[in-house]
């Protein structure tokens, strides 16, 4: 008799014998809890996506939690806390932090898309993959320890050291990404690769949103706001006069990575060893995506939608990474609006999934991505016309004004104002990246689906440098944020164009 039908059989007797309440009894209760449990750790029957064993329920949410484990990185380090303090604090210059933020963004960018189509053509060919995302993880959260000693006003080789460990924090990130993202299909059934991804993204953005809550309450509001949830003090002596609120933001993260990284390593089979030899797999690799590439002549509709995505996908990009730079920069908020500034649109960017689904049930597709990405180009905009002394530009305001409420941050008219229309944003751009992943499964043709969203995935990280890269430039050129950022809008507006010459009909495989 197998071990789970021996269990199955106590626990039937158990239940058979005449004990009056069996709830209470606590060998029947540990019978119970054990076959629970090894229900979680049994793996139902049928195959995977790729025709292997389908993971444990246990294992398929490990493969989820480590993206709970990843993302706080996105959120804590390169929008909300950590960037904001390097290009304002550190290179201690708006407009050099800028420019320089985006020519680390571009360069990582670079490395990333040399590298990353050759990874995945290792991580299609060559079996397993949590060795690679254990490498990386690691690489990850060594590069984020040393933030703690990127020190306010930096020059030299201790500006080279903090722009470097952004690099390898970016490039690391988004290598782990590529093997995480290939394990889905080995351990999940085709109904449910949809719905464990979703959950993986969800568990990600709660985790940013718990992570910061967690830097603004035991680090950044203490001994700012007389309310009695808050400490006195910060916690561990953490001074904030000398910004070690920010710079601490790298070693909380990788903490909680190394930490919660755990359960996909201890729960989640792996796929695997296929005994492919690393340049074969490359050459196979490059190989499938030259005659993917070489195929859209005959899908010319798909290829003039990945062209245009490629130029509002890079768009967005821009977005998120000069979003936050620019926020503190130009209304001078340190940690505690920051972390405020991020929590907030961090909520609103989750509703932004529904109303992107909304959209595109609503409107179809291509109307979905007109009004998501042309509403973020507008709000983006807008956006750029609000500054501590005027609104919408044209609007003046004294900065010695009285202050519309007592709390201490976000008390002028135009810091509610700028709040408010990147709310807009928040929402729009996170339906805009739900949009255009829909509009593909729209028009590919249903047999080369799985082709064409590698070749999807591919278009935005072989190009993630131009956006980013092209704002730096603009902005050491004019000397001016406002001017740079209309880089990131040039980057929209022409993706917008592009999707003119779309049509949202499906192909035919030929």
């Amino acid at each position: 008799m197998k071990p789970s039908e021996e269990l199955g059989a106590r626990n039937a007797r158990a239940f058979d014998a005449p004990q009056g309440d069996l709830s209470g009894n606590p060998a029947i209760m540990a019978v119970a809890e054990a076959e629970g449990f090894a229900r979680w750790l049994r793996s139902p029957s049928g195959f995977s996506t790729t025709g292997h064993r389908i993971a444990s329920p246990a294992g398929q949410l490990s493969w989820a939690m480590f993206e709970w484990a990843r993302n706080p990185y996105v959120l804590v380090i390169t929008i909300y806390l950590f960037s904001p303090y390097f290009a304002n604090v550190v290179v201690g210059n708006g407009v050099r932090g800028q420019a320089l933020a985006g020519a680390i963004q571009a360069y990582s960018g670079i490395a990333i898309a040399i590298l990353a189509p050759l990874l995945g053509a290792i991580a299609d060919s060559g079996g397993r993959r949590k060795p690679w995302i254990a490498l990386f993880a690691l690489i990850l959260a060594g590069a984020m320890i040393p933030m703690w000693f990127v020190l306010p006003h930096s020059t030299g080789w201790a500006l080279v050291f903090a722009g470097a460990l952004i690099a390898l924090a970016n490039v690391s990130y988004e290598f782990s990404a590529v093997f995480h993202n290939a394990l889905l299909p080995t351990i999940a059934p085709p109904k449910a690769v949809a719905g464990l991804s979703g959950l993986g993204l969800a568990l990600g953005n709660a985790a940013g949103i718990v992570l910061l809550l967690f830097m603004l309450i035991a680090f950044a509001l203490p001994g700012l706001v007389p309310w009695s949830f808050i400490p006195a003090h910060p916690l561990w002596g953490v001074d904030q006069a000398l910004h070690e609120p920010e710079r601490l933001a790298g070693p909380v993260c990788a903490i909680w990575l190394v930490m919660f990284s755990l359960p996909l390593f201890l729960f989640t089979p792996d796929r695997p060893a296929a005994n492919v030899p690393p340049l074969k797999a490359i050459v196979q690799g490059v190989t499938g995506v030259i005659r993917t590439i070489r195929s859209l002549r005959h899908y010319r509709n798909v290829g003039a939608y990945l062209l245009a995505r490629l130029f509002f996908n890079d768009g967005m990009t821009a977005v998120l990474t000069f979003g936050g730079i620019y926020a503190s920069s130009t209304f001078h908020w340190g940690p505690v609006p920051m972390l405020i500034y991020g929590i907030e649109l961090s909520v609103f960017a989750v509703l932004g999934g529904f109303f992107g689904g909304w959209l595109d049930n609503r409107f179809g597709s291509k109307r979905a991505i007109f009004i998501s990405i042309g509403g973020t180009l507008i709000a983006g905009l807008i956006s750029l016309t609000i500054g501590p002394d005027r609104i919408f530009w044209f609007i003046p305001y004294a900065v010695d004004a009285p202050k519309i409420w007592s709390l201490p941050f976000f008390n002028t008219w135009p810091e509610v104002i700028f709040l408010a229309t990147v709310n807009f944003i928040a929402v729009l751009i996170t339906a805009g990246y739900a949009n255009s992943r829909t509009m593909l499964a729209r028009i590919a043709p249903v047999e080369r689906m799985t082709e064409f969203f590698g070749l999807y995935s591919l278009s935005g990280q072989s190009t993630s440098f131009l956006a980013t890269g092209f704002v730096s430039w603009l902005t050491l050129v004019s000397q001016n944020q406002r001017i740079g950022l209309l880089g990131e809008s040039l980057f929209l507006a022409i993706g917008l164009l592009l999707m003119f010459f779309v049509h949202e009909e499906r192909a035919t495989a030929v």
